[in-house]
């Protein structure tokens, strides 16, 4: 993983993130996974993300292979808090140029820029209804610590999530 590049996503790389995005989604759709949709999120979300918080992007081989969000508050999900912690958000793999790992070298990463913002908390949620999620974020450290039944946000209807958060 010593190959791994990061860097902020740009408004240009907007139509990337998107691809990203609806990649995910069709490939949790053919395993059987309820959970992105193609097409939930367009453009004008990810540049929107990247004026409130921050978007990552990671480079392997000369080409991008995943991205995900960090947010610095996170309400929808955990309601008002300290700012304590960082909230990742939307991590996205290319299931077809990824290398093996590379999931948990972006969660690494995310973490890492938590705690260089001096945050000793890193936060997630997963949709309740994803047990695999939830034990693939598990195995990375984080512990269910509640659940927010109805969640708001996004586009849809509320929705039941699992609260995850590791201390950095």
């Amino acid at each position: 993983m010593n190959d791994l590049t990061f860097r902020l996503a740009l408004p240009g790389d907007a139509a990337l993130l998107v691809r990203l995005r609806d990649e995910a989604a069709r490939w949790m759709q053919e395993h059987g996974i309820d959970q992105w949709k193609p097409g939930e999120m367009d453009e004008e979300h990810f540049r929107a993300r990247m004026a409130s918080g921050e978007v990552w992007l990671t480079g392997h081989e000369g080409r991008v292979v995943g991205a995900w969000e960090l947010w610095w508050t996170d309400e929808h999900a955990w309601g008002v808090r300290p700012p304590d912690a960082g909230y990742v958000h939307r991590l996205m793999v290319d299931r077809t140029a990824a290398p093996r790992g590379l999931g948990r070298a972006m969660l690494d990463r995310a973490e890492r820029r938590i705690a260089e913002e001096g945050r000793p908390y890193a936060r997630l949620d997963c949709v309740a209804g994803n047990p695999r999620l939830r034990a693939y974020y598990e195995g990375a450290g984080y512990t269910v610590v509640g659940e927010q039944p109805r969640k708001q946000g996004g586009k849809g209807s509320p929705y039941a999530v699992t609260l995850l958060e590791k201390a950095l």
